[in-house]
């Protein structure tokens, strides 16, 4: 071999070493990058979605994503499941103590005041108002659970109401006209009275059980005309006088028909096709817009109405809604593309591409559930009535605790351990000092 032949082949394996040492040191960044552009390919931008969607759920989502990336053609959304449980807010917890967490999480509307005062999401107040996210786009009380201590910290999307199922041929049957469903609590008592077949500690069928499905201590207090939080000085308010006679009414029917006959009843109750208001053992419940569903899937032909929960007076209806957020947690690597996504499922745009695959659910935007058509179908219509006048859940640091005591107390008192007074006392002194520890 020749000197230059020799200097040749020498320069071509420096060479070669060289563009695989920089192939390399690329290939390392790209797999370790915690930047803007974190796992793109091409210039694309990538960001993480955790959510808990399954089955039709899963489908929506995956609609809207689908949605999203055609519009956005340099972003890709990685969708990482998660199960929608506590164990859950404790994996996501703890991805954000240890510095990572998802770009973007779906997440309990009702738990963003908790996170927001540990500091644990990503404030989007400034964001939304550069571009034009705002209150009037909302129902009031949705826009209000994603805010805490004036700050914007959750982009809200679903939401659901609760109302009273009743079936029309059992008010048929016992002389009641199904076309004028009770309006006040008198009316209800009497009507479900009537409802009721029970032999010896056997029902037959229940009227109602005020406490069953949905029929929480929220559903009844605000019915009664209750208030669970005072703003203004920022304490729960669980012993409001019209919240203990919501208790006291609930614990007082459970003594009339035996409450250990009730849980009898309630052992026995399946779900889905053997949901005893589908199989026709239960009269009347307070449910959420989603029972529909169920009840075209497993009983098309169920002759049921909905209406408004009897209050007092048979006026003020009231109802209250959950539902679900995207929240971008503290610490995320790429929250400008995260808050794209955001923003465009806060826009009527992103949710239709969502709620086209959900019959019967609705989203928090009211213009959206128009243009969906949900008021068309005379169940539906009445539930996106009373939206308008619906109550969300305090937005407090202890909204978790709060939810459980106020469950122990309707549990305690309708089984004659203690009053509705002494255990409603209970739980407003037992969150309030919580809340007081917090600060």
């Amino acid at each position: 071999m020749n000197r230059k032949v020799k200097r040749f082949a020498q320069l071509s394996v420096i060479l070669i070493l060289t563009f695989s040492l920089f192939l390399a040191g690329c290939s390392s960044k790209e797999k370790t990058s915690g930047g803007k552009n974190s796992g793109s390919e091409g210039g694309q931008k990538e960001f993480t979605l955790w959510h808990g969607s399954t089955g039709i759920g899963l489908e929506a989502l995956k609609a809207l994503v689908e949605s999203f990336e055609k519009a956005h053609p340099d972003i890709k959304v990685k969708m990482v499941y998660t199960e929608a449980n506590e164990g859950a807010d404790q994996k996501l917890l703890t991805s954000i103590a240890g510095g990572n967490p998802p770009d973007v999480a779906t997440f309990d509307r009702f738990k963003v005041g908790t996170y927001a005062a540990q500091g644990s999401l990503t404030d989007l107040t400034e964001m939304a108002e550069a571009d034009g996210i705002t209150e009037d786009r909302y129902y009031p009380y949705a826009w209000q659970e994603a805010n805490y201590d004036g700050k914007l910290f959750a982009i809200p999307y679903s939401t659901d109401a609760r109302l009273l199922y009743y079936n029309k041929d059992h008010f048929k049957e016992v002389g009641l006209d199904p076309e004028n469903p009770p309006k006040t609590i008198a009316e209800l008592e009497e009507a479900a009275e009537k409802l009721t077949i029970k032999e010896g500690k056997r029902f037959k069928r229940i009227g109602l059980i005020p406490w069953y499905s949905q029929g929480w201590l929220y559903s009844w207090g605000w019915s009664f005309g209750g208030e669970f939080y005072n703003k203004d000085t920022g304490e729960i308010t669980a012993n409001d006088p019209k919240i203990v006679e919501a208790l006291q009414w609930m614990t007082d029917f459970g003594k009339k028909y035996n409450v250990e006959d009730i849980s009898g009843f309630e052992s026995a109750a399946g779900s889905d096709a053997l949901d005893p208001f589908i199989s026709g053992q239960l009269s009347m419940k307070v449910d959420g817009n989603w029972t529909v569903t169920g009840i075209n899937k497993y009983k098309p032909d169920l002759n049921f109405g909905v209406t408004p929960i009897p209050t007092p007076t048979g006026t003020d209806f009231t109802t209250w809604s959950g539902g679900h957020a995207l929240i971008i947690p503290k610490g995320a690597k790429n929250v400008e593309t995260a808050w794209q996504f955001l923003k465009y499922f806060g826009s009527p745009e992103g949710a239709m591409a969502y709620y086209s695959k959900l019959e019967g659910d609705f989203s928090v935007q009211p213009a959206v559930n128009e243009e969906l058509g949900r008021s068309n179908n005379p169940i539906l219509k009445q539930f996106v009535d009373i939206l308008p006048n619906s109550n969300h859940r305090p937005v407090i640091t202890e909204g978790q605790l709060l939810w459980n005591e106020l469950a122990s107390a309707t549990e305690n008192s309708t089984r004659g351990k203690g009053t509705p007074q002494e255990n409603l006392d209970k739980v407003t002194e037992a969150v309030n000092k919580a809340l007081k520890e917090k600060k």
